[in-house]
């Protein structure tokens, strides 16, 4: 019997594969989305013991309605870049990355399959922390448009450098490096506490080149209608490194660079 396709596309080794990546990390939920959770409430107490009830404004804004959407996006990133990042990493370390690669998959069809559990992730956690930091600031969502653009973007592009990494790395030791010395660092320094404009030369500057940045920002816009750069800005910058990023990705996934022996 030949593989069942539409077109061009083995839709039901890509759903098959999609639905892999979002059963692997929901049956771990208690990590993968209550752990989360858990996490930006600690931020939010932590910060809301530290500045008192009422003090500390930044961009006209009370600190706890301008931290909410920082904090939401950097816990889409890391858990969007984990997802592909350890499932690939896991299957070459435990030597199964052959099921994944024997099947009639093309290499856009991997990448998508792959991409699909990132979405998911990054949209349940953010679906969560969104929802709690609504209940705790009070404050609804100004631009629920643009606050879904970003966190696309936001699970495409840490997604597809997830595979990237997933790739890269032979062992769980080299994900960890990456993990900490790159995707940790971008996360937390782009914006996730404090404003740019604060910075002083050239930091500001620096950061309007991070593709992160403007993740966080376009959030913060589409939460609280306020931001640093011009969202529009944001959404071409994400949008040509998304673009950039998963080509690549797809371009080692095609050529099998350092995934089959």
């Amino acid at each position: 019997m030949g593989v069942r396709r539409f077109g061009r596309v083995n839709w039901l080794g890509l759903w098959t594969l999609a639905r892999r990546e979002v059963m692997r990390f929901m049956a771990v939920w208690q990590q993968t989305v209550f752990a989360p959770l858990m996490t930006a409430a600690l931020f939010v107490l932590v910060f809301a013991l530290a500045l008192g009830q009422g003090r500390g404004q930044v961009m006209g804004l009370p600190y706890l309605v301008f931290l909410g959407p920082g904090i939401l996006m950097m816990t889409v990133i890391q858990n969007a870049f984990a997802n592909t990042s350890s499932s690939i990493t896991s299957a070459k370390v435990q030597g199964n990355i052959v099921d994944t690669l024997m099947p009639p998959l093309s290499a856009g069809e991997l990448l998508a399959g792959y991409l699909a559990g990132s979405v998911a992730r990054a949209g349940l956690v953010a679906a969560v922390i969104g929802t709690g930091m609504v209940l705790v600031t009070g404050q609804g969502i100004a631009h629920p448009a643009w606050t879904g653009l970003f966190i696309l973007l936001a699970a495409l592009l840490l997604g597809g450098l997830g595979v990237l990494a997933g790739i890269l790395a032979q062992k769980f030791d080299q994900m960890a490096a990456i993990t900490n010395f790159v995707i940790t660092p971008l996360s937390f320094l782009s914006g996730t506490f404090y404003s740019v404009e604060a910075l002083p030369e050239p930091f500001r500057t620096l950061s309007h080149w991070n593709p992160v940045f403007y993740l966080i920002d376009g959030a913060r816009y589409g939460v609280t209608g306020t931001s640093d750069a011009p969202v529009w800005r944001g959404a071409v910058v994400c949008t040509a490194c998304v673009a950039a990023v998963l080509w690549l990705a797809w371009r080692w996934l095609k050529t099998g660079y350092r995934m089959k022996a």
